[in-house]
């Protein structure tokens, strides 16, 4: 098995890689193909190249996996092609990446985490042989059907619905910290996210408030292959809450997603966050998994590899 540096013009390569996992052996120890170009543009944020922080490996049957390194300053992922899942080669690329975040991330750091789907026992017997133990319930992750009816998008008067453009790169910057705390840019955004290969602002929901900027913002991603559609991130920002702007902003991109011919649509969120649960659920999103937290800790990881 050989390993490989990621560049980012191999992202949409990948994805349609990891769609095709799914097809053969279902979304669970996958997520959704749009988690790849969103953990590597949003959460990585080019702070350092992305070769050092995502690699992928190919065998003599072609790709066989995806590590994605220092997510949340702490965090991993990795995804195996199902051929090679419970084995020892996945086995090798769980140690690989959980050591090459030890390494990067700050020494105050006590472990290293990673989460798990709770219907992949292949994935969490493999984490207890690496030493990882499980600490909390991560995310909540919701499906709808989209051949249910979805609701026409309602804005209170002055806000209009819109996909994404460029001269947005600011106002998107803007929504985002004021939502969850980041340190976007304007130029950082439209650099890391959206001149990206594989980005297209179709999928970018934004919402006008009057007189310009973005109130609020959704974005949808696409897996044609497998008829699934998948948010994130979704956010508003708080000068412009409880006005029901995520909520339109997710209307329009499901009733988008239908016209695409996708059957369904999912969205993750924190296990203790109240206000995006009962926003999906008013959409009629339906808990169908959670994901489980596991850690080990960082002094436990090899100095080297």
């Amino acid at each position: 098995m050989r390993a490989r540096a990621f560049r980012h013009d191999e992202l949409p390569f990948l994805r349609s890689v990891m769609a095709g996992w799914i097809a053969e052996a279902g979304r669970c120890g996958y997520d959704h193909t749009g988690e790849l170009p969103h953990r590597v543009y949003d959460n990585l944020r080019d702070r350092r190249p992305a070769g050092e922080l995502v690699r992928w490996w190919e065998d003599a049957d072609g790709p066989a996996g995806i590590a994605i390194t220092l997510r949340f300053g702490c965090a991993f992922d990795v995804f195996a092609a199902p051929r090679l899942r419970g084995g020892p080669l996945e086995l090798s690329m769980l140690e690989w990446a959980a050591g090459a975040t030890a390494r990067a991330m700050d020494a105050a750091e006590p472990y290293v985490l990673t989460d798990v789907f709770d219907c992949d026992a292949t994935r969490i017997e493999l984490l207890g042989r690496a030493g990882f133990a499980r600490f909390r319930v991560w995310d909540h992750v919701n499906e709808r059907d989209l051949r249910d009816p979805v609701p026409e998008p309602e804005l209170p008067a002055g806000f209009r619905l819109r996909h994404a453009l460029p001269r947005d790169a600011q106002g998107l910057a803007e929504a985002r910290n004021a939502a969850f705390g980041d340190d976007w840019t304007g130029p950082s955004y439209r650099s890391a996210v959206m001149e990206r290969p594989g980005y297209d602002p179709r999928d970018e929901i934004v919402v006008e408030a009057p007189g310009g900027g973005v109130a609020a913002f959704a974005v949808g991603w696409i897996d044609g292959r497998n008829g699934i559609g998948h948010f994130e991130p979704v956010g508003t920002h708080p000068a412009f809450w409880r006005r029901g702007l995520a909520r339109a902003a997710m209307s329009h991109a499901m009733r988008r997603m239908r016209a695409l011919g996708l059957t369904a649509v999912t969205v993750n969120h924190d296990a203790g966050n109240a206000a995006a649960r009962a926003l999906y659920r008013s959409l009629g999103f339906v808990r169908r998994h959670e994901t489980y937290g596991f850690r080990r800790p960082a002094a436990a990881m090899p100095s080297s590899g």
